[in-house]
């Protein structure tokens, strides 16, 4: 189990912890449910102003400031190339870590927390699209609902960020 707790290094073994049991942070986009380990959310805001950032990847709505810290905010629909949408009453930023800083993901609404074990989880499909593949770290699938599980840390790298205009 102490395994599990070292999810976040980057070892050849963290393939194995991947599918670790625990909660999920679930939230709608395009009319499909997401969910991000609750270990990597930090808190969720209501949509506020944000401001642009000039010369940011195309999937960087901007910043926002935090109770003092600036934090960039990206368009989670964006960068798993679904179409861009207006932000709605029920639009909120999960404020989440990833590659020791604190990033702003746009969503359409918030679903709920939920507990799955690992195996509730079915390891990623491969779906003729590799790219948006290699994000996904597992699926919890019933007759009712399917809920695709975003690997963070591989959805937004440390290069890429560093594309986005640091100065």
């Amino acid at each position: 189990m102490s395994a599990t707790m070292h999810n976040r290094t980057e070892s050849a073994d963290s393939a194995n912890t991947d599918l670790a049991p625990g909660q999920w942070v679930t939230f709608r986009l395009a009319e499909e449910t997401y969910g991000i380990n609750v270990m990597q959310v930090q808190e969720v805001l209501r949509m506020t102003d944000v401001a642009p950032v000039p010369g940011a990847p195309h999937f960087v709505l901007g910043i926002i400031n935090l109770r003092g810290n600036v934090v960039t905010v990206l368009d989670l629909r964006t960068r798993l190339n679904l179409p861009r949408v207006e932000t709605t009453e029920q639009s909120r930023i999960l404020i989440v870590e990833t590659h020791d800083m604190a990033l702003g993901l746009l969503v359409d609404s918030i679903a709920e927390v939920v507990n799955l074990q690992k195996d509730e989880i079915d390891s990623s499909p491969t779906a003729g699209n590799e790219e948006g593949g290699r994000y996904i770290q597992g699926v919890y699938s019933t007759d009712e609902r399917l809920i695709i599980l975003i690997e963070i840390d591989k959805l937004i790298d440390a290069e890429m960020l560093g594309e986005g205009g640091r100065a």
